[in-house]
C-alpha cells in the first residue's frame, strides 16, 4: 500500500514538471535565446551583440565580521575580527562582443550549405552537409573565427568575405 502510494506521489511530482528547451520563445530569435542578439541598421547592415557572462569561482578569504572600534584621538580601543569563508573571485570578466554578420535572410539553407562545405575544405568542419546552421557548424564557425581573432560561433560577414560565401566590397583605386 505505502509502495503505491509513493508511486503515485511520484508520478504527480513529474507530471507538475516540464521540459525546457532552447526552443525560441515567441517573438525571441533563437538566437536571442542562445545570448546573440541580431540588429539591423538603417543602412540594412545587421550587427552581432554576444554576450557572455562572467566566470566566478569561490576561494577561501577573509571577511570582516565586527567592525574596529577607533577612539577620537586614534587610538584603536578593539581590533576588527576577521573569519575564514569562501568568498567569489571572478576569473573572467563578462565580455560584450559586436561585430557585423549575414543578415538572416542571407542564412538561407544554401547558404548554409555552402559555409558547411567551405569549413569542411579548411579542415573545420567534419560532418555531413545538412544546410543547417547546427551545433557542427556553429563549433565548425567558432574554430575558425577563433583562429582569427573572433571567439563566437555566429558567423561574422569579415568570415563569410574570407571564406568566399560573400562578395568582397571593391575599392574604386583607379
Amino acid at each position: 500500500m505505502i509502495r503505491h502510494l509513493i508511486a503515485l506521489s511520484a508520478l504527480a511530482l513529474l507530471t507538475g514538471c516540464e521540459a525546457t528547451s532552447l526552443a525560441p520563445q515567441p517573438g525571441v530569435s533563437r538566437s536571442a535565446a542562445l545570448g546573440v542578439t541580431i540588429k539591423e541598421n538603417e543602412k540594412g547592415e545587421c550587427w552581432a551583440v554576444e554576450v557572455t557572462p562572467a566566470v566566478y569561482d569561490t576561494v577561501m578569504g577573509q571577511v570582516q565580521v565586527v567592525q574596529a572600534e577607533i577612539a577620537p584621538d586614534g587610538t584603536v580601543l578593539r581590533a576588527p575580527i576577521y573569519r575564514n569563508t569562501l568568498v567569489p573571485r571572478v576569473v573572467k570578466d563578462r565580455q560584450t562582443l559586436r561585430f557585423q554578420t549575414p543578415c538572416p535572410a542571407q542564412l538561407t539553407p544554401e547558404f548554409i550549405g555552402s559555409l558547411q562545405r567551405a569549413l569542411r575544405a579548411r579542415g573545420y568542419f567534419r560532418s555531413f552537409t545538412t544546410s543547417i546552421y547546427d551545433d557542427a557548424t556553429r563549433r565548425g564557425v567558432l574554430r575558425y573565427q577563433t583562429e582569427r581573432g573572433l571567439q563566437s560561433g555566429r558567423l561574422s560577414l569579415e568570415t563569410a568575405r574570407d571564406l568566399g560565401l560573400i562578395a568582397v566590397e571593391r575599392s574604386d583605386t583607379r
